[in-house]
C-alpha cells in the first residue's frame, strides 16, 4: 500500500521483479530527490534496483505534498519496465503454490537479454567500489556494503557514529573500529566468499559484529554454519518473528530468499529469532561474545520499526 519508493530502491531487490498485492499503486507519486547526510532522503539507494514492477491498478493522478513526479515517470527515467492490469493476488497465489520462479517482462526484445540472476554475484553489483565515510561522532562503525539500505547508515548517524562504508570484498581487518556491520543485499550469500573469509577472521578479534539479512547469513557461514535457498522466501512488511525462549513476537520488514540452517549452528551459537509462519531462522546470537545476526530489517523503511532497539543493543556491546 505504501513504501514503493523505498522498496524499489532497496538493493536487496537487485535481479528481482517486484509484485505488489495492494490494488492501487502510484497514488502518492515520488518525492523530491533530496539529500541528507549525503544520502538520498527518501530512498534506500541512488537508483531503482528492482528489475521490474507488476501491479494491479496504476493511479495516473498522484497527490502528496512532497510529490515531484509520477511513479511511471520515475521508472521511465531509470529505464525500468512495469506492467499493470495484472491480477497480482492470483499471481501471488501461483508463487505461493510453486515457490520462487524466474520471470520476465518483455517490452523491447532488441534491448533486453534474459539470464538467470541466481548465477551472478549480485552483492558485488550493488556494493560501493571504494570506501565512503559518513562522519558524525567519535565511535566508528565499519559497514561492509553488500547492498546496504540507506536507513541502516542513518540509524548509526542518528546515534552519533562515524560510519565507514566499504566494498563487499574489502579487507577491513586492519581498520580500527568499535564495531562491524555486515549489510543486507541480494542473492546467494555463498557467492560472497571474500566477505565470509574476512568475517571469519574478524570473529577471533572479539569486535562487536552485527549482520543484517544477507549479513546474518554471511555471519553464520563465517561461524561454520550452513545456509539454504527457501522455496518461497520472505517478503513484505508484516512478517511475524518470535524471540526464542519468549512469547514476544515482532512484526518485521523482510526481503530474502535464503536462510540459515539452525541445526548447523555450533554449540557457541544459538537461534535468536524464528519466523512464526514457517519456523525458519530469523536471527542468531553468540552465547558469550558480541556477535549478532538478524534476518529481518531492524531499520524498516518501509515497514514497522518494532526491532530498531537491536541497534541500541549492538551499540551497548561496544566497549
Amino acid at each position: 500500500m505504501v513504501g514503493y519508493p523505498e522498496s524499489l530502491t532497496d538493493p536487496s531487490y537487485k535481479g528481482q521483479i517486484l509484485v505488489l498485492t495492494y490494488p492501487l499503486i502510484g497514488n502518492y507519486g515520488i518525492p523530491e530527490n533530496e539529500k541528507e547526510d549525503n544520502l538520498l532522503k527518501y530512498f534506500e539507494s541512488d537508483k531503482i534496483q528492482a528489475q521490474g514492477l507488476i501491479i494491479s491498478d496504476y493511479s495516473n493522478n498522484y497527490s502528496h505534498w512532497n510529490a515531484k513526479k509520477s511513479l511511471s515517470k520515475w521508472m521511465e527515467e531509470h529505464d525500468i519496465p512495469g506492467i499493470f492490469n495484472i491480477d497480482t493476488r492470483e499471481l501471488t497465489k501461483k508463487l505461493r503454490a510453486r515457490g520462487t520462479m524466474l520471470g520476465k517482462i518483455i517490452y523491447n526484445k532488441e534491448k533486453i537479454t534474459f539470464e538467470d540472476p541466481n548465477q551472478r554475484n549480485l552483492a558485488s553489483e550493488v556494493s560501493v567500489k571504494e570506501p565512503v565515510s559518513y562522519k558524525k561522532g567519535k565511535k566508528k562503525i565499519i559497514l561492509v556494503d553488500c547492498g546496504v539500505k540507506n536507513n541502516i547508515i542513518r540509524a548509526f548517524l542518528r546515534r552519533n557514529f562515524t560510519v565507514v562504508r566499504v566494498p563487499w570484498d574489502y579487507n577491513f581487518l586492519n581498520e580500527k573500529a568499535d564495531g562491524i556491520v555486515i549489510s543486507n543485499g541480494p542473492g546467494d550469500p555463498k557467492k560472497c566468499k571474500e566477505t565470509i573469509e574476512h568475517v571469519r577472521l574478524a570473529l577471533s578479534k572479539n569486535i562487536p559484529i552485527l549482520g543484517i539479512c544477507l549479513g546474518s547469513q554471511i555471519l553464520a557461514l563465517a561461524a561454520g554454519a550452513n545456509t539454504y535457498k527457501l522455496k518461497y522466501g520472505h517478503r513484505s512488511q508484516n512478517q511475524p518473528c518470535l524471540e526464542a525462549g519468549t512469547n514476544r513476537c515482532y512484526i518485521t520488514t523482510q526481503n530474502h530468499g535464503y536462510a540459515v540452517d539452525s541445526n548447523t549452528l555450533s554449540e557457541d551459537w544459538r537461534e535468536w529469532f524464528y519466523n512464526n509462519n514457517d519456523e525458519t531462522n530469523e536471527g542468531i546470537i553468540h552465547i558469550s561474545k558480541p556477535f549478532f545476526g538478524t534476518q529481518f530489517h531492524p531499520e524498516a523503511s518501509p515497514g514497522p520499526d518494532d526491532t530498531e532497539f537491536l541497534f541500541d543493543l549492538f551499540i551497548r556491546s561496544m566497549k
